[in-house]
Order: structure tokens, then sequence, then C-alpha cells
């Protein structure tokens, strides 16, 4: 065996930096490993946690990424139960959830949005073949390291319960193979440090760095964006289980809202912001412990692409007119010579413009993206559209082109299915409570009839009473609701992500109230907008 190196001390250890008790792992130090360098202690113990799952402490088996961005085993997932006080989208998949068992999240997670993480299991089977056949490396050579298993307290030199009953044992290999084997035994747990009996040789530390260098390589071949080819930065995962780069990701939900690789529908917020979608948290330890200079390469042209975008032209064409609304049809007539120019540049181009509400001496700041279906031309150069609206905007500053309006706008999206389930459920638990010194009435819900009831009404309700409110108005016969109107707008919609847009096409509203719904961010404040109308409408009957 090859004399030790003179800086490796016998019975050196990791620094503890985890708080007692806890599985996150947010406050952990990053070091980046270095190839040219030999491990640190800290450093082979933040390796070999990369791999462990924070509830276990085993090496991760069929890894599920939680909507919280933290990773654990799929065994690990807690006991689902059926969730409360959500009645939309109500569907099948997401009525079951558990509790997230991480204490800085405990937010209550769907299981359909905690599918298996595509690339850790693909990964993960080809770290622990490099660890095995190091491992039979190690036996050959007859290379062992005598490991110390210590708790936070004890590594910290505190006196600790523990220390009687820490784990210490010789293990085939050099250090980073004999700590992953500790793990891997189970005797590992995922907050304790370690520390080393035997001295650190250069052949022990030659088949760490030959372990090291495979677990790197068939790591990097996982960790590219399948939309970009690059490394991952920022990166998200779906609730079905592939991983995106934030911004890749952000691209892709401009134009469907389906996963591009398995096309599975996505439920996630299309703007992704942090609070609603983290970012894989086991992803970003992993990229930065291994290639922490192409990360920071990355992040640079991320950063770079974003100011060339907030700086960018004024670019969507403005009709200033009237109200539109995405997923309804909107019937113009241009006559304008500034309005026929725009509208042959956009059919020239996407076949896009936004239109927005005029209001004196201007326009609104909120409006509709509308995409042309169908075009008639007349001899004397006026058109007739037949346009859908797409997507809601906000204009962040315009100018003036040729005559017309042109402007920089930002997409105005809903939150995400999650979201939506927790202000839902949120809104229902608060009219509990407001209302448990009450006398019980009946287990069947009924139509809210004051505003303050529309607020804790459930969502499903809310599209129950507004859909209620359609039908009686049918039987009815009210002028606004013909055979003409229904021809243009069909038939009442069953969903209650697009009937606030046709109720609102179809009701003799003021359009300022109309107006209200652009600004929204959930189908449940549509709906509750929808029944107040309704409440008005009928009040005024009387």
């Amino acid at each position: 065996m090859s004399s030790s190196r003179a800086d490796d001390a016998v019975a050196t250890s990791s620094i503890p930096r985890h708080d007692t008790g806890s599985v996150t792992d947010d406050e952990t130090v990053e070091v980046p490993v270095d190839e040219r360098q030999p491990l640190t202690v800290e450093q082979i113990r933040d390796v070999v946690r990369l791999v462990q799952c924070p509830r276990c402490c085993l090496p991760l088996r069929q890894p599920v990424t939680l909507p919280c961005g933290k990773t654990i085993c799929r065994l690990c997932l807690p006991e689902p139960y059926v969730r409360t006080n959500i009645s939309y989208p109500a569907t099948e998949s997401r009525a079951r959830g558990f509790h997230c068992p991480f204490p800085d999240c405990e937010k209550e997670h769907a299981v359909s949005d905690c599918s298996a993480n595509v690339a850790l299991n693909k990964v993960l089977p080809g770290v622990q073949a490099e660890y095995e056949k190091g491992r039979q490396a190690a036996l050959i050579s007859s290379l062992s390291t005598h490991v110390v298993a210590k708790d936070q307290w004890e590594a910290a030199g505190v006196p600790s319960l523990g220390a009687e009953e820490r784990v210490s044992r010789p293990l085939p290999g050099g250090r980073l193979l004999a700590t992953y084997l500790l793990a891997e035994m189970g005797e590992l747990d995922y907050n304790a440090e370690v520390c080393y009996l035997s001295p650190d040789s250069t052949e022990h530390a030659n088949l760490d760095a030959a372990i090291l260098a495979q677990v790197k390589e068939v790591t990097r071949a996982e960790m590219d964006c399948q939309v970009c080819y690059a490394l991952y930065y920022d990166a998200v995962t779906t609730p079905c289980g592939h991983t995106y780069c934030r911004v890749c990701l952000q691209r892709v939900l401009d134009h469907a809202r389906y996963c591009p690789i398995c096309r599975r529908p996505l439920s996630i917020q299309p703007l992704i912001y942090r609070e609603a979608c983290p970012e894989n948290e086991l992803i970003k330890r992993i990229t930065t412990y291994f290639w922490a200079d192409m990360l920071e390469d990355r992040r640079q042209a991320v950063l770079a692409d974003a100011v060339t975008h907030q700086a960018g032209e004024c670019d969507m064409p403005l009709f200033i007119c009237t109200l539109a609304f995405p997923s309804m049809p909107t019937f113009l007539h241009i006559f304008e010579p500034r309005y026929r120019l725009m509208i042959r540049r956009a059919l020239e181009g996407d076949r896009t413009f936004g239109m927005v509400l005029y209001d004196h001496p201007g326009f609104v700041e909120l409006g509709t993206v509308l995409r042309i279906v169908n075009v008639e031309f007349f001899d004397d150069g006026r058109s007739l559209l037949e346009t859908v609206g797409v997507s809601r905007f906000r204009i962040l500053r315009h100018t003036s082109v040729d005559g017309y309006t042109v402007a920089k706008v930002e997409i105005i999206n809903d939150i995400s299915i999650a979201e939506e389930e927790a202000l839902e459920a949120a809104e229902i638990l608060a009219g509990a409570e407001d209302s448990s010194d009450r006398p019980p009435t009946t287990s069947t819900p009924r139509f809210p009839t004051t505003r303050q009831e529309i607020e804790t009404t459930p969502t499903q309700v809310l599209m129950d009473c507004a859909t209620d409110f359609v039908r009686r108005m049918q039987q009815q016969s009210v002028g606004w609701l013909t055979a003409r109107i229904l021809a243009i707008y069909g038939q009442c919609p069953n969903d209650p992500a697009i009937f606030p847009w046709w109720f609102a096409n179809i009701l003799p509203v003021r359009e300022m109230e109309k107006y209200r719904l652009l600004e929204t961010t959930s189908v449940r404040q549509r709906l509750k907008i929808c029944c107040s109308w309704i409440l008005e409408w009928e009040a005024s009957r009387w």
C-alpha cells in the first residue's frame, strides 16, 4: 500500500451544516467539485448525500420529485388520503393527496402531481453500477477505509446522546466508496457527518477519483434539457416527471399546454413563478457540485437573453375598439386605412394582434390577443375578420407605427391547478369557521344569495349556480339569449374555465364590469364575478 499524503490526518471529519431533525437540505453550503484537487471530507459527504433519500437515508430508489422541488423515493411518499374542500377541477386523478413531509413546505400535494423523475431514474442506476464496480475493484486489491458516522452534534463537538451508538466500521475502497457503502447499508443518516480512522493513501484516492469520474460521466448524459440541449439551468420538473430549464418550459407553454416529450397536459402555471414551481433542488445541487463553471456560463446566457427580451421593441399591434375574451369569437369590420395596413401585416406574420377597449382619451391597460381565423376582402379594400381569443396581456409600453398603435406586452396567465385548489380550500375552510356557530342546514350546498356567501361557496357550486341561471333565462326567452347570439357564441359551456368568457359576451353588463375578468388569475375569481352579476340582475328585476 502506498504511503499516505501528508495533508491527510487520521480521524478527519466533515463539518455539520444541517439542522437537527430536519429532512430539508436548503442550508447546505455547496462546494463545487474540482477534478484537479482531491476531494475534501466535506465534499465526499456531500457527493454521497446527492444520491441519498432525505426520508429513508438509503440511496434513492424510483425517485419522485414533489411539486415543492424536493426529491424522495417513491416508497417514501406519505400515505395518501381523499382530499376535501376542492370541487374544481375535481378530476379523479387529483382526488387523492398527501401533506408534504418536508417541514419547510408541508403543503398538500396531489398524488397525480408526483410522477417518477425521468432524468434521475435514468441517472441513479448508472451511478449505483459505478459504485458497485468500484467495490469489486477494492475487494480485489484489498483496499479498505475505516469510516465513522457521527450525528451533527457530535461532529460539531457538542456532547450527544448518540455518541455511544455511532456506527464505526471498515469498508472496501477509499473514503468516497466507503461512505457510499455505509449509506447503502442504511447506517448513514441523511444529516449525519463522517470521519475516517484510516489514512488516505494514493491508491485509495486514485480509486475514488476513478469512481467519481465515472459517476460524473453517467450523470452528465442525463443533465441536458431536451428543449435547448444544454446543461439544466433553473430546472423545473413537470407533474409528468420530465425536467426542463425554466425559460425553456416557459417558451413551450407559450405555444401549447402539453409536455414536449410525453404530450401530457400540464397543469402548471405558464409563467412558472418560483413560488408556484420551485427549482428541482437535487438537480440544482448535482449541477452545482459537478459543473459549476458550465452552470455559471448558462446563467450568464439566460440573463443576457432576458435583458435583450425586456429591452425589445414594441411588437404587438393593437386594435383599439372593444372587449374580447380568450376562447371566444370576435368579428371585426376593418375599414380605416391604418387598420387595413395593420391587418395585412398580421396576415403576413403569425396572424395575431391585440384587442383593447377604448377608454377616452386612450385605451385600457389589459387586452386580449386575437388570432385571425378567417378573412373576407371587399373590392374597396374593406375586410371582415373572424378571430378567436388566444390569451390576455398587460401593456408595458406603447408607441405608434404608420398610424396604428404597437405595444410591448406581458401575457397574463392563470395560477396553476394546485394553487386553484388551495385557494378554494382556504376560502371554504374560512367560511366554515365563520359559520361554525350557526345551526346546520343541509348537506347539499345551496346557491349563494349574498356577496358574502359567494366568497365561501365551492367553485363547482358557483358554476352550477351560473348555468342554472342561464337555463332559467332561456326558459324565459330573455332578449340576450336569442338563437342568433347562441349561433355566434355557442351553447352554454360546461367547462368552468371557459364559461365566464362566454357569459361575459352574452350578459348585458357594463363594459368596465366585464373588463374586470381580464385581470383575474383564477377560474374561481371569474366565477365569483359572474355570480355577483347574477345577484345584481335578479335584484334589479324586483
